[in-house]
């Protein structure tokens, strides 16, 4: 689901357009199809080849000439058709003039049917204007419940991704960046951040730039979600790793703090060893990550576990942890080339 949360994230207007376009052609799938679907039936004489037109009103005279039933004859012809399928001149003179040009075997048929249409009553030609707008209105109401489903998935998808959104805000606004103490005497700190991570920040990824006073960069440190168990969301985190780079060290330094289940089990041990010092977290325990140049020192605040079906102090519900970085003592000049590294290629 986070990918999902993810992918539209970086992709949200291709998302709504291919959403509106699958939308669209669903909808024209299901006119073009099952509503109003295209129908080539009852098509009259006045639409045919010519050839062929008289073959047709031949035979329905031929018939006419056995049942005597106009209104059939009338309906054949295509007399009670309206719109594209009317005749586009009147079908009686044609066949009196057929009548004329055929063999004296269809003569008589064609008369005489020629002679009873012009004196029967005119036929019912198709639904009424009332029965017309029935039947658009109930397209019209297809096509509104149809934009109604439409309209109410987006908003509950989109629901869905505010709520997400709006859960990684607050954690996201939980992140101070604000002096904190450090008690033991020490150096002050060159830079000193507090953090906090709170159940539902499936987002959780802080990271702070270390600066001299006179703005010169040293380097970067940061927090972020190690490993989480279980299913569903949001993500159940079971450990969280700090780290630290250093511009004038090769390697980032990292530590990983574990909750007191996944420290105690060996196969998220033997996962999460690969990243970097395993550390299970206690309140008010402190971490030490050192490099080449800096100290970074991480002190556990506040800690609280989530309670539910997966077992007691596996995932973290808040964890808020405070981040101080010095320079060591003399090092502020070191670079990564020249005496004191002197296994190190030149970069020049």
């Amino acid at each position: 689901m986070n990918s999902l949360l993810n992918f539209y994230n970086d992709h949200e207007k291709q998302v709504i357009l291919g959403f509106g376009l699958l939308v669209g052609l669903g909808i024209g799938l299901l006119f073009g199809w099952v509503i109003w679907p295209t129908q080539f039936d009852n098509a009259t004489p006045g639409m045919l080849r010519s050839d062929y037109r008289d073959d047709y009103i031949s035979w329905v005279a031929e018939e006419y000439e056995d049942t005597g039933d106009i209104e059939a004859a009338q309906h054949k012809l295509g007399m009670d058709i309206t719109g594209r399928g009317r005749w586009r001149d009147e079908p009686i003179p044609l066949i009196q003039e057929l009548a004329n040009s055929r063999g004296a075997a269809e003569r008589p048929s064609l008369q005489a049917l020629a002679q009873d249409l012009s004196t029967a009553p005119s036929p019912d030609q198709g639904p009424t204007l009332l029965e017309r707008l029935k039947s658009v209105l109930r397209v019209l109401f297809v096509l509104l419940v149809v934009v109604a489903v439409c309209v109410l998935g987006y908003l509950g998808v989109t629901r869905l991704i505010g709520g997400k959104r709006e859960i990684s805000e607050r954690a996201i606004a939980s992140r101070t960046m604000e002096p904190v103490s450090w008690e033991d005497g020490g150096a002050t700190p060159l830079a000193q951040f507090v953090t906090t991570y709170t159940l539902g920040d499936d987002f959780y990824d802080p990271s702070f730039s270390i600066e001299k006073e006179n703005g010169d960069f040293m380097g970067e440190c940061g927090v972020g979600i190690s490993e989480s168990i279980g299913a569903g969301d949001p993500k159940k985190v079971t450990a969280i790793e700090i780290w630290l780079f250093d511009k004038n060290d090769i390697r980032t330094i990292t530590k990983v703090l574990m909750s007191q289940h996944a420290f105690n089990d060996d196969a998220l041990r033997a996962s999460l060893g690969s990243k970097g010092d395993l550390v299970m977290v206690q309140p008010g325990s402190e971490v030490t990550l050192d490099t080449a140049t800096m100290v970074l020192r991480a002190r556990i605040l506040d800690l609280e576990y989530g309670e539910g079906q997966l077992p007691p102090n596996s995932f973290f519900k808040r964890i808020s942890m405070e981040l101080g970085a010095w320079v060591k003592p003399g090092a502020e000049d070191v670079e990564m080339r020249g005496p004191e590294y002197p296994d190190m290629p030149s970069f020049g």
